[in-house]
């Protein structure tokens, strides 16, 4: 005779299941949006003619769920230094990093700022990286799986020995990226990467 398993609210994939719908009920805005406080978790989303994001772009899927080309989060400043953040006062951090984003995508000299939408949720603390994890894992969005380094800073003076992103290769324009070490990689070959994977 067959067992279901019970379904247990408590366990820790469905309360980031519930994170990650609270964050998809958002309303879709422009990157970034207007300032705001608090620490959460947030999804980024194409609206342009860039080729090789076309099958992603929202204006391309007529309807069909909108499907984030990056998922991140911003956590309240304990959390960075080891610690859980827990009930820190996060000040504007996820604002900040949505504001980050936009700067970076405007360095580029091949992606414009006002193609891009954005999701984002005030979320308590210790739910931060569960919800995260589970909208990575949902979508695997494209910057942060296939084309990584979107989400890079700086890694500052007399440590630009790494290899710079495919996300740099394929859109440069990010002055402390022109000082790293070239890829194995040119903007061609991830183009062809981009189209076989679509």
């Amino acid at each position: 005779m067959k067992e279901p398993i019970p379904f247990n609210p408590l366990d820790k994939k469905n309360l980031g299941i519930s994170v990650a719908d609270a964050l998809l009920a958002q309303e879709i805005e422009q990157l970034p949006p207007e300032p705001f406080y608090g620490a959460g978790i947030y999804a980024i989303y194409y609206n342009g003619d860039f080729p090789p994001y076309k099958k992603i772009s929202i204006k391309q899927l007529r309807g069909k769920e909108a499907i984030p080309i990056y998922v991140g989060k911003a956590v309240p400043p304990g959390a960075r230094k080891g610690g859980f953040g827990l009930d820190e006062k996060p000040g504007d951090v996820l604002y900040k990093r949505l504001k980050e984003h936009a700067q970076s995508i405007e360095q580029t000299n091949n992606l414009k700022r006002e193609d891009f939408l954005c999701r984002y949720l005030v979320v308590d603390d210790i739910w931060i990286p569960l919800g995260e994890s589970l909208l990575i894992e949902k979508y695997k969005p494209l910057w942060n799986n296939i084309i990584d380094g979107f989400g890079n800073h700086d890694p500052g003076s007399g440590r630009h020995g790494q290899q710079k992103s495919l996300w740099d290769v394929l859109h440069p324009g990010r002055q402390w990226a022109e000082k790293l070490k070239s890829s194995n990689k040119n903007q061609e070959e991830i183009v062809r990467m981009l189209k076989e994977l679509f």
